[in-house]
Formats: C-alpha cells, structure tokens, sequence
C-alpha cells in the first residue's frame, strides 16, 4: 500500500469515528470533498448505520442531505432503520422514516425493524414504525432515486469546481465572433 492509499483509509477511519461520534465539524468538509457517502467500514456498516445506531440525528440527516442511502445493508443483512429500532432512537428512526427507511423491510429470519422494537420494548419505537408500515413503497423508491440524482449532481458540482479552480481560462480559449 502505498502512502496515498495509508492516506486514504486513515481519512475513511476519521469520517467512521465522525459519523459515530457525531462529529459533524469533521464529517461535512469531508463529503463536501468528495468522501463516498456510503463510506462502510469492514463489517458493512455505513456512515449513516454508525450515526443512526449512535443516536446522532444530526449526524444522520447530514448523510441523507448528502444522499446516504437509508436501505443500505451491513454485512448481516440491516438496516440502520432496524439498528435504531434495536437501540430505542426515537428522533433518528423519524428521520429515516421521512427519508424513505422501510418499516417492513426483512433483516433476516423474519424479522424486521417493527420485531426488533417489539422485541425489545421500544413502544415509542414501535408505535412510529408501525403508523408508517403503510407508506407506499413508491414513495420510498421516489425518496430514494432523488437522494440519488442529488447526490450525483453534487458531486458533478464539487468536480466541475475544483476543475475550474485549477484551470485558468487562456487567451486562446476566447471566443471571438465572425464578421
């Protein structure tokens, strides 16, 4: 590995404690910069699944404006949707909700975020999840395709300006009109 690359994984090391810590302070400038936003560390736990789980919903609604994906799984099969739902995050499983975080969607073994509030008694939890397992799934695939397109866009945005920074216009680049 070379030092780019050490380099590289640190700040990946930094914006995971960021976002665990909720830490926005370090964590914006990062994604303005370009850092993935779905950023998982080695056990497929996201940016957003480390805010969420940590009770940082700041931190969260951070992620989602940069276009984290609410429905994007850790390597055991959840969501941060079902994370929150374990630990009893009121505010954070709302702001999922609104950002088009599945109630229903299946964690493994049958379970799904509303068993897990169930499960461990997280009625404030529950009663959210249970008054939104309604919600189309339409709305959800909306949400989500226009995190997206936000996303992409901010990156073409942040891009197009570091290019424009660097590159000074040369004279031979004017237009000049014909007779």
């Amino acid at each position: 590995m070379n030092d780019e690359d050490k380099r590289y994984a640190e700040l990946q090391e930094m914006a995971l404690d960021a976002a665990r810590h909720g830490d926005i302070e370090m964590l914006k400038p990062m994604l303005e910069a370009g850092m993935p936003v779905n950023l998982q560390d080695h056990k497929g736990n996201s940016l957003l699944m480390l805010a969420s789980y940590n009770d940082q919903p700041q931190t969260v609604q951070i992620l989602l404006y940069h276009g984290a994906d609410p429905g994007l799984r850790n390597s055991r099969g959840q969501t941060p949707l079902a994370g929150v739902a374990f630990k009893g995050h009121l505010e954070c499983a709302r702001i999922l909700i609104n950002h088009g975080a599945d109630p229903n969607a299946e964690q493994g073994h049958g379970q799904t975020p509303i068993t897990f509030a169930a499960m461990f008694g997280r009625q404030e939890v529950l009663a959210l999840l249970q008054q939104n397992a309604g919600k189309s799934r339409a709305s959800s695939l909306v949400l989500s395709s226009v995190a997206g397109i936000t996303r992409r866009l901010r990156t073409a945005a942040t891009y197009a300006m570091a290019f424009f920074k660097n590159h000074t216009p040369k004279s031979h680049y004017h237009f000049t009109p014909q007779p």
